[in-house]
């Protein structure tokens, strides 16, 4: 069978599924505080178009599929949807990313139904500053959303923090400390560039070298050279004697691109080969007017080969994505 591979022999292994574009939480760096015009519910994909692109990706070669929003668990449907993903043959992880607000209630009933583990967005861990960031005061129920995963056995539970100079850089090190009594992956993500409220600014960007040294300022921190599932594009160590692990994220100052190997489809139907590109191929057209899965495929193809080198942050022809992270799917 013909696998996804590139035009620089990069082969696509990862899909990402955005299901929704609806959260339940308004954070600043995504959406303004009365939220992004929403897209019409008839546009947004169906649970079994989305299963068809799956299994059609599944069969060329991707073997690991991110579900992701907007916030996915605010879905109907999203546990029975999550069963039926599991049952693709040849899909060998299923992973979840999610604010956390309503995990506590899912974790269990995702975990029965075939997820393997779940990335938690949470940028600080002061009550006050978690309600400013996110317009929502819900961080006990994000931190109970943790525990319940871990307890339902996803694994692992990591926690995505997007480190931002001025705002959070002060909780760097409190964030480390979690994972030396709890065995959670802790990943450090540079602040990336996209159509926010307050713009982005590049100085507000910590690099994750600058990140891990103040963290190695204070803790002693060793590096672990295996892959680990899920691993991705995390650098990554472990505080000494610690139960969990540190990761470090550097899409701005040392990208990853010529490893990249993911698609994303987002939640209205439409294939982005680069979360910095513009550039996308509708499938919700294909998938509704009747045409088979050779022209799904083909358009599948398509989208990979136009898949860049690279994105441009860092230089001077770059300029941010026209949507959201809400509308492209985090």
């Amino acid at each position: 069978m013909k696998k996804l591979v590139d035009s620089y022999k990069r082969q696509i292994k990862y899909l990402r599924i955005s299901v929704t574009d609806r959260c339940n939480l308004r954070c600043l760096y995504c959406m303004p505080a009365e939220g992004v015009k929403l897209a019409p519910p008839d546009s947004i994909l169906r649970y079994e178009e989305i299963l068809r692109v799956a299994r059609l990706a599944v069969e060329y070669g991707v073997t690991s599929i991110r579900v992701t929003g907007g916030e996915p668990l605010v879905r109907k449907g999203i546990v029975d949807f999550i069963g039926e993903l599991s049952g693709l043959r040849g899909l060998e992880d299923i992973s979840i990313t999610t604010n956390g607000v309503v995990l506590s209630e899912f974790a269990a009933p995702l975990k029965k139904a075939g997820l393997n583990r779940v990335n938690v967005s949470l940028d600080s861990l002061k009550k006050d500053r978690f309600a400013k960031v996110t317009r929502g005061d819900k961080l006990g129920a994000v931190l109970k959303g943790l525990d319940e995963a871990h307890a339902a056995g996803l694994r692992p539970v990591k926690i995505n923090m997007v480190v931002i100079k001025g705002f959070n850089d002060d909780e760097i090190v409190d964030f480390a400390r979690i994972s030396i009594n709890k065995p959670f992956h802790v990943r450090f993500i540079e602040y990336m560039p996209f159509n926010t409220e307050e713009g982005w600014d590049r100085e507000k960007c910590i690099s994750a070298d600058e990140i891990r040294d103040i963290i190695a300022g204070e803790l002693d921190l060793e590096p672990i050279n295996e892959r680990g599932a899920g691993a991705g594009p995390a650098r990554r160590f472990k505080v000494k004697g610690g139960l969990g692990e540190l990761g470090f994220i550097s899409p701005v100052t040392q990208h990853f691109c010529g490893e990249c190997n993911r698609l994303r489809l987002t939640a209205d139907g439409k294939i982005r080969a680069c979360l910095f590109s513009d550039t996308e191929v509708d499938l919700r057209e294909a998938l509704r007017n009747g045409s088979g899965d050779s022209v799904i495929k083909d358009l599948l193809f398509r989208s990979v080969m136009e898949k860049p080198a690279g994105h441009q942050i860092n230089e001077n022809i770059f300029k941010k994505c026209a949507r959201t992270m809400s509308l492209i799917g985090g």
